[in-house]
C-alpha cells in the first residue's frame, strides 16, 4: 500500500484488514466545495496540525457536520509541502499511541489543497489571494512556532494577503494562532497591526486598512490554548506501519533541517480551548471537542497547564532526564525518584496556587498527566527535545508559582523544595556533564553560551566551592520570573546545586534526599 488517493480505492480492503480508519466522506465533492468556497486556511502544516485540527475536521466530514475541508500553506520551509505532502496527495497517516500499547491508525484526508507562501511564485501567491478574497473564508489559523511571529518576511506576506481581503470588500475574518505560547493571539495581532500602521504611515496603503485590522468586528485575534504531545515521526512507528503493508513512509530531512514524514505519531489526549471571537462565523468545531469560551477562561486554562499541571513537569523531566541518561520521558516516569519529583511539583507545590479554569478540574487534569500521558511507553518523546530553550521557559513555568506563594498570606516561597531542585538541576545541566561523569551536549538555547559561563569553573568534586558567582544569574528576573534572592530561594538553589555537583551519582542522591515520600 502506497499512501495516495488511488491506493485508498484500489487497496481499500488491505487498509481495512490492517486496522486503518479511512475517510468516509465524498472526497471529490468535499474537495470541489473546499476549493470553490474555502472556509479554513492554515499556515504551518506540521505534525501538531495534522495530528489534531486536521484529524478533528476529518471526523466532522465523516459525520456530515462539515462539508468543506482544509487548505494548508507553508511559508518557511517549502519542502515540507513539496516533499512530504504533495507526493502523497496531501494525505497523512496518523498513529495515536495509547498508554495501553494499542495504536489507532487513521488516514487523514481532510487537507484538500497545499500551497507555498512565496510571493515570487505568482501562481501560488495568486491562489492565496483568491482564497483571502473569498467571502466564505471564516478563519485563518497558524502553527508557525513562537519564533515565526518575529519573522517579518513570513508575516509580511500574510499581512499583504490580509490587505487584499480588505481591498476585496473589507470582509470579516478570524486570525487564529494555535501555537503553544502565552496569549498567542496578541503575538499575531501585534504583528498585523505593526504592518498596517507602517504601511499606512508610509502611504503604501489606505488608512482604512489599519482601521480594518484593528476593528475586532472585522478582524479578530482570539487567544487559544492547545495541548497535545506530538513528537517528531518515530522510526518505530514507521516500522509498525511498514509491517502493516505501507510503503514509502520514510521521513525527509529538508535543506532547512525540518524533519517531516508522511505519517505523524501523537498521544491520545488533546485539548483546544479557543476564545469565541469569530466575526465571519465559524465551523461547528465544538462537535469535535473544541471548547469555545471567553478570553478569561482561555487565560486560566493556559496558566493551569503552563504554570502547574504539565509544562513544569515536562521541564523538570527534561533537565533531569539529560543528567540521568534517559532518552524517553516515559522511561523517566518509571523511576521512583523522578516520579516523586513530578508529583511534588504538581500536587504539593502547584495545586495550592493553581488557577482554576472553571471548565475542568485541575487535579483531574494533573491525574491524567502523571498517570497516563507522561508514562505512556509508546510515545517517543525525549527529554533532549523538551530541554531546548529552557532559559526561555523557566519564568512562566516556575516563576509564576513563586509569585503566587509570595502573594499568599498562607504560603511562603521559602518552603518550596521541588522548584529549587529544578533550578539547581538546570544549573548542573549547564555544566554539560551527566551524573555518571560523561560529557553531553546541552540542547539548543539562545542563551546557552552566556549561561555556561556561570558554571564553567565548577567540576564534580567534593572541594568547597565559591557559589557567589551564581548570584548574578539567580537574580535575573527575566530568566526565573523573580529575583530568587529576594524570594528567599537563592541559598537553597545554591545548596542543592553544590550537593548535585559534589561527585558521581550526586544528582540522583540529592533528588532522593529531598523528594522521598512526596
Amino acid at each position: 500500500m502506497k499512501l495516495s488517493l488511488k491506493s485508498l480505492q484500489t487497496d481499500r480492503a488491505a487498509y481495512l484488514k490492517a486496522g486503518f480508519h479511512l475517510p468516509e466522506f465524498d472526497y471529490d465533492k468535499v474537495r470541489h466545495d473546499t476549493l470553490s468556497h474555502p472556509v479554513w486556511l492554515h499556515f504551518g502544516p506540521g505534525n501538531l496540525f495534522k495530528a489534531f485540527p486536521a484529524h478533528a475536521v476529518q471526523n466532522l466530514l465523516n459525520s456530515g457536520v462539515m462539508g468543506t475541508g482544509l487548505i494548508a500553506a507553508e511559508g518557511y520551509d517549502y519542502e515540507i509541502v513539496e516533499k512530504a505532502s504533495r507526493p502523497h496527495d496531501n494525505l497523512t497517516v496518523l498513529a495515536i499511541l495509547t498508554a495501553d500499547g494499542t495504536v489507532e491508525k487513521t488516514v487523514i484526508a481532510s487537507i484538500m489543497e497545499t500551497l507555498i507562501l512565496d510571493s515570487k511564485n505568482q501562481p501560488e501567491f495568486n491562489r492565496l489571494k483568491e482564497i483571502f478574497a473569498s467571502p466564505s473564508l471564516q478563519l485563518v489559523s497558524f502553527t508557525i512556532t513562537e519564533k515565526g511571529y518575529s519573522s517579518e518576511d513570513y508575516l509580511g506576506k500574510v499581512a499583504a494577503l490580509l490587505y487584499h481581503r480588505y481591498q476585496s470588500g473589507a470582509l470579516p475574518l478570524a486570525m487564529v494562532s494555535l501555537d503553544n505560547c502565552s496569549h498567542n493571539g496578541d503575538l499575531l495581532r501585534d504583528a498585523m497591526w505593526t504592518f498596517a500602521d507602517n504601511w499606512c504611515g508610509k502611504g503604501l496603503t489606505e488608512q482604512g486598512f489599519a482601521d480594518y485590522v484593528k476593528n475586532p468586528e472585522k478582524v479578530s485575534f482570539p487567544w487559544t490554548m492547545i495541548d497535545k504531545i506530538t513528537p517528531r515521526p518515530d522510526n518505530r512507528v514507521e516500522e509498525l506501519l511498514a509491517a502493516d503493508g505501507m510503503e514509502d513512509l520514510s521521513p525527509v530531512i529538508t535543506s532547512k533541517k525540518s524533519y517531516v514524514a508522511p505519517f505523524v505519531n501523537a498521544e491520545e489526549s488533546e485539548y483546544l480551548i479557543i476564545e469565541d471571537l469569530f466575526p465571519a462565523g465559524r465551523p461547528p468545531l465544538e462537535a469535535a471537542g473544541f471548547w469555545f469560551v471567553p478570553r478569561e477562561t482561555v487565560d486560566k486554562m493556559e496558566k493551569m497547564k503552563v504554570c502547574t499541571c504539565l509544562n513544569p513537569l515536562h521541564t523538570a523531566l527534561a533537565v533531569f532526564g539529560c543528567l540521568l541518561g534517559f532518552s524517553l520521558i516515559a522511561d523517566e516516569m518509571r523511576d521512583p525518584i523522578l516520579q516523586s519529583l513530578v508529583r511534588g511539583l504538581g500536587y504539593r507545590e502547584g495545586l495550592p496556587v493553581v488557577t482554576h479554569p472553571g471548565i475542568m478540574e485541575p487535579e483531574k487534569f494533573l491525574d491524567t498527566v502523571i498517570g497516563f500521558r507522561l508514562p505512556n511507553p509508546f510515545l517517543p518523546d525525549t527529554p533532549q527535545r523538551i530541554a531546548a530553550d529552557t532559559s526561555q521557559k523557566l519564568a512562566v513555568r516556575f516563576g509564576e508559582t513563586i509569585k503566587s506563594y509570595a502573594a499568599s498570606p498562607a504560603l511562603d516561597p521559602k518552603n518550596l523544595v521541588c522548584i529549587p531542585l529544578v533550578f539547581a538541576g538546570w544549573l548542573r545541566y549547564l555544566m554539560g556533564v551527566d551524573d555518571s561523569g560523561a560529557a553531553f551536549e546541552p540542547s539548543p538555547d539562545p542563551l546557552l553560551s552566556s549561561l555556561q559561563n556561570y558554571v564553567k569553573d565548577y567540576s564534580l568534586s567534593r572541594d568547597a566551592k565559591d557559589l557567589s558567582r551564581l548570584d548574578g544569574l539567580l537574580s535575573n528576573e527575566k530568566i526565573f520570573g523573580v529575583h530568587l534572592g529576594n524570594a528567599g530561594l537563592s541559598g537553597k538553589v545554591k545548596q542543592y546545586f553544590a550537593e548535585m555537583s559534589s561527585g558521581i551519582g550526586a544528582v540522583r542522591s540529592t533528588l532522593e534526599k529531598y523528594t522521598k515520600g512526596m
